[in-house]
């Protein structure tokens, strides 16, 4: 079979603009909790996309750990490649994918560090082995081999065991939306699109797209 035959005609949903909340976080966590009950392996997965001084994005998969009206936040280093794009550019974009319910949400905007208090807070209630790997990982830099990873991993283990400081590091980003874009798969690629904008008096903007 050819890649180019390769399609999937979706039947499971539609999405009107009568059905979707004013507010995009409210829609958000309506869909976010159907996929909870749906069980589709690891909901808070998403792709998070940012862009580097030479105009050229990068993207890679993260967990959220949280979203409110705040925003949507995640953990990370704030030495590797990401962290240093959005110290340069602190804009970025979020692409979650439920292909079990043949969903997709887009979520755009100004990106900032969390306080250090809830940093903290996140990084302390982290299974110690995954607060381990934080201190151990010069996460995106080069590295010789396995074994000198896991060199650094011991090194770690054996001066802090279960007493791990956060390193200073590490910590949250909040991605805080002015774009947010449901999809809903639809036969014949005639997909529904309803997307929200941020207007400057600070109400959001509903309207539909064509696929």
């Amino acid at each position: 079979m050819s890649i180019a035959d390769i399609r999937t005609d979706y039947t499971q949903a539609d999405l009107s603009e009568t059905d979707t909340d004013a507010d995009p976080i409210v829609q958000f966590s309506k869909w976010f909790a159907e996929a909870l009950r749906a069980e589709v392996p690891e909901p808070n997965a998403m792709g998070v996309s940012t862009v580097g001084e030479n105009g050229r994005p990068s993207s890679r998969i993260l967990l959220i750990k949280d979203f409110d009206q705040r925003g949507f936040t995640w953990f990370t280093n704030y030495g590797s490649r990401k962290g240093i794009e959005l110290d340069k550019n602190p804009y970025a974009a979020l692409l979650f994918h439920w292909i079990a319910l043949e969903r997709e949400v887009r979520i755009e905007g100004r990106v900032e560090k969390v306080s250090a208090e809830e940093s903290e807070q996140y990084f302390q209630s982290r299974p110690v082995k995954s607060r381990l790997s934080a201190i151990a990982s010069a996460q995106s830099t080069l590295i010789a081999d396995r074994a000198a990873l896991e060199a650094q991993y011991a090194n770690a283990e054996a001066q802090y065991g279960d007493q791990t400081p956060r390193p200073e590091h590490w910590g949250g980003y909040r991605l805080q939306p002015d774009y947010v874009e449901f999809w809903q798969g639809r036969r014949s690629r005639l997909h529904d699109r309803i997307a929200y904008t941020l207007e400057k008096d600070g109400q959001w903007k509903r309207q539909r797209l064509q696929p």
